[in-house]
Protein backbone atom coordinates (compact mmCIF):
# COMPACT_ATOMS: atom_id res chain seq x y z
CA UNK A 1 0.00 0.00 0.00
CA UNK A 2 1.28 3.45 -0.89
CA UNK A 3 2.27 5.69 2.00
CA UNK A 4 0.21 8.75 2.87
CA UNK A 5 2.88 11.44 2.61
CA UNK A 6 2.06 14.75 4.28
CA UNK A 7 3.70 18.07 5.06
CA UNK A 8 4.27 16.67 8.57
CA UNK A 9 5.84 13.26 7.81
CA UNK A 10 7.86 13.85 4.63
CA UNK A 11 11.12 14.67 6.43
CA UNK A 12 10.98 11.48 8.52
CA UNK A 13 10.31 9.40 5.38
CA UNK A 14 13.20 11.15 3.62
CA UNK A 15 15.44 10.44 6.63
CA UNK A 16 15.04 6.68 6.04
CA UNK A 17 17.46 7.12 3.14
CA UNK A 18 15.47 5.08 0.61
CA UNK A 19 14.55 6.51 -2.79
CA UNK A 20 11.08 8.10 -2.80
CA UNK A 21 8.34 8.16 -5.42
CA UNK A 22 5.94 10.94 -4.52
CA UNK A 23 2.59 11.23 -6.31
CA UNK A 24 0.88 14.61 -5.93
CA UNK A 25 -2.85 14.10 -6.49
CA UNK A 26 -6.38 15.21 -5.57
CA UNK A 27 -9.66 13.33 -5.17
CA UNK A 28 -11.35 15.37 -7.94
CA UNK A 29 -8.59 14.79 -10.53
CA UNK A 30 -9.45 12.34 -13.32
CA UNK A 31 -5.89 11.61 -14.50
CA UNK A 32 -4.87 11.14 -10.83
CA UNK A 33 -7.49 8.40 -10.54
CA UNK A 34 -6.05 6.80 -13.68
CA UNK A 35 -2.53 6.45 -12.24
CA UNK A 36 -3.62 5.66 -8.64
CA UNK A 37 -3.81 1.86 -9.18
CA UNK A 38 -0.32 1.89 -10.73
CA UNK A 39 1.09 3.72 -7.70
CA UNK A 40 -0.50 1.15 -5.36
CA UNK A 41 0.82 -1.80 -7.41
CA UNK A 42 4.34 -0.34 -7.59
CA UNK A 43 4.29 0.29 -3.83
CA UNK A 44 3.77 -3.45 -3.34
CA UNK A 45 6.27 -4.51 -6.01
CA UNK A 46 9.07 -2.32 -4.64
CA UNK A 47 8.19 -2.63 -0.94
CA UNK A 48 11.30 -2.35 1.22
CA UNK A 49 13.39 -0.88 -1.62
CA UNK A 50 11.61 2.38 -2.41
CA UNK A 51 9.17 4.49 -0.37
CA UNK A 52 6.21 5.08 -2.68
CA UNK A 53 3.53 7.44 -1.50
CA UNK A 54 0.82 9.93 -2.34
CA UNK A 55 0.38 13.53 -1.23
CA UNK A 56 -3.12 15.03 -1.44
CA UNK A 57 -2.60 18.62 -2.64
CA UNK A 58 -5.91 19.73 -1.09
CA UNK A 59 -4.76 18.64 2.38
CA UNK A 60 -1.09 19.64 2.11
CA UNK A 61 0.27 22.92 0.77
CA UNK A 62 3.89 22.98 1.95
CA UNK A 63 5.19 19.99 -0.06
CA UNK A 64 3.58 20.95 -3.39
CA UNK A 65 4.95 24.47 -2.88
CA UNK A 66 8.41 23.21 -1.95
CA UNK A 67 8.60 21.12 -5.13
CA UNK A 68 6.92 23.70 -7.39
CA UNK A 69 4.00 21.44 -8.29
CA UNK A 70 1.62 23.31 -10.57
CA UNK A 71 -0.24 20.47 -12.29
CA UNK A 72 -1.52 17.15 -11.05
CA UNK A 73 -0.82 14.38 -11.18
CA UNK A 74 2.86 15.17 -10.74
CA UNK A 75 5.01 12.22 -9.74
CA UNK A 76 8.50 12.95 -8.44
CA UNK A 77 11.32 10.41 -8.27
CA UNK A 78 13.69 11.38 -5.46
CA UNK A 79 17.10 9.88 -4.73
CA UNK A 80 19.51 11.14 -2.05
CA UNK A 81 17.12 14.04 -1.39
CA UNK A 82 17.22 15.28 -5.00
CA UNK A 83 14.51 15.05 -7.66
CA UNK A 84 16.06 12.94 -10.42
CA UNK A 85 12.96 12.44 -12.59
CA UNK A 86 9.46 13.85 -12.91
CA UNK A 87 6.25 12.72 -14.58
CA UNK A 88 3.48 15.28 -15.12
CA UNK A 89 0.12 13.91 -16.25
CA UNK A 90 -1.15 10.38 -16.67
CA UNK A 91 1.14 7.69 -18.01
CA UNK A 92 1.47 3.91 -18.16
CA UNK A 93 2.45 1.62 -15.33
CA UNK A 94 5.42 0.41 -17.42
CA UNK A 95 6.74 3.96 -17.81
CA UNK A 96 6.47 4.54 -14.06
CA UNK A 97 8.11 1.18 -13.29
CA UNK A 98 11.07 2.07 -15.52
CA UNK A 99 11.60 5.29 -13.57
CA UNK A 100 11.33 3.46 -10.25
CA UNK A 101 13.91 0.89 -11.39
CA UNK A 102 16.25 3.72 -12.37
CA UNK A 103 16.23 4.85 -8.72
CA UNK A 104 17.68 1.51 -7.55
Amino acid sequence: MALNITDQNFESIKAEGKPIVLDFWATWCGPCKQVAPYIEELAEEFKGQVNIGKCDVDENSDLPGEFGVRNIPTILFIKDGEVVAKQVGATTKAALADKVKALL
